[in-house]
């Protein structure tokens, strides 16, 4: 209870690992700055390099390398909100996502094999297996929102993502996180959406889906992932932006150098989104890992998997953005 708390009482929240001190959060924003804006970022939609050359950066046509002013990512940093509903299809289960230092959980995805719970025989997930897996996850208290746990592998490719979301739309109460694939693909889910929710404007106010996108490392938003922050911030769709770098492969080894190659990724991703529409809501994510050089495998249950996640919060609260991490 806060019953009898002073004026200016502090309290807290969570849990955090601090790997950074304040002054190293500022030296890999700089850093960072310094990449974007001297080295750039290899975008090869004409679509998103109109967008970002129409918000003041430099587009090298040819090379496909857009380079990013300072004043033009601290601008969407700013305008990128540090809280904003994930809404549920049930409004009891809406969840406020906040920066700082408040945790939350989800389960993951996407698996693409499960051992059936009665057989016990494992099989290639199916469109029931992701209806199954929503339901499991839903009845779950633990789970504050979804994120699509398996793949409909049982349909054809180019549209999997869509049933997918079709699954999991009609087997949840909860905000679901679906990846979407493509811009095309995206539009379509924002549409499955919008019809549940009585329509785009209703869906806007109440957005009960989040499009999740990854850009490619080192330095690379290929068409797709652009595809997908465009078609999000359109149609109203917080966009989850999730890197996933090695470190030590396509990223720098040291946990730093790291930081600095995802933070330009994340960035160049948010600055697109907000030139695409000003204060359209981003969750700053990583399910980024080590490579292992001898075995030349990217071991997920490492340490460095915690490490690059605690860290990667460390930056979000540095931004005051809501953060996603991968656990396990």
């Amino acid at each position: 209870m806060k019953t009898g708390m002073r004026a200016g009482f502090k309290a807290l929240e969570g849990m955090s690992l601090n790997l950074f001190s304040d002054d190293e959060l500022q030296d890999i924003h700089q850093a960072t700055l310094r990449v974007l804006k001297e080295t750039g970022v290899r975008v090869l939609a004409e679509d998103a390099q109109d967008y970002f050359y129409s918000g003041g950066c430099e587009v090298d046509r040819k090379k496909s390398i857009v380079k990013i002013p300072a004043n033009v990512v601290e601008d969407a940093i700013r305008s990128a909100p540090n809280n904003f509903l994930l809404a549920g299809i049930d409004p009891e289960e809406d969840f406020w996502l906040k920066s700082g230092s408040t945790v939350a959980f989800t389960n993951f995805g996407e698996g693409v094999e499960v051992i059936d719970p009665v057989t016990r025989i494992r099989h290639r997930t199916t469109k029931k297996d992701v209806a199954d897996a929503t339901r499991m996850s839903t009845a779950m208290d633990q789970v504050d929102f979804l994120e699509r746990p398996v793949g409909a592998n049982d349909v054809p490719s180019q549209v999997q993502q869509i049933h997918n979301a079709e699954a999991v739309f009609n087997n949840t109460t909860k905000h679901s996180i679906i990846g979407s694939g493509d811009a095309y693909k995206c539009k379509k889910i924002i549409e499955l959406a919008s019809a549940i929710c009585g329509g785009n404007d209703k869906f806007r106010e109440r957005p009960i889906y989040s499009a999740n996108t990854c850009p490619n490392s080192p330095l690379i938003l290929n068409p797709d992932t652009t595809g997908v922050i465009i078609e999000a911030a359109k149609g109203g769709a917080p966009c989850s932006l999730v890197d996933m770098f090695m470190a030590g492969a396509t990223a720098p080894v040291t946990l730093a150098g790291a930081m600095v190659i995802q933070n330009a990724e994340l960035l160049s991703a948010i600055v697109l989104a907000q030139l695409v529409r000003k204060g359209h809501p981003c969750i700053y994510g990583t399910s980024s890992l080590s490579f292992d050089l001898r075995t030349t495998t990217s071991p997920v249950g490492a340490p460095s998997l915690a490490l690059v996640s605690a860290a990667t919060a460390k930056l979000a609260q540095f931004y005051q953005l809501p953060s996603w991490a991968a656990g396990g």
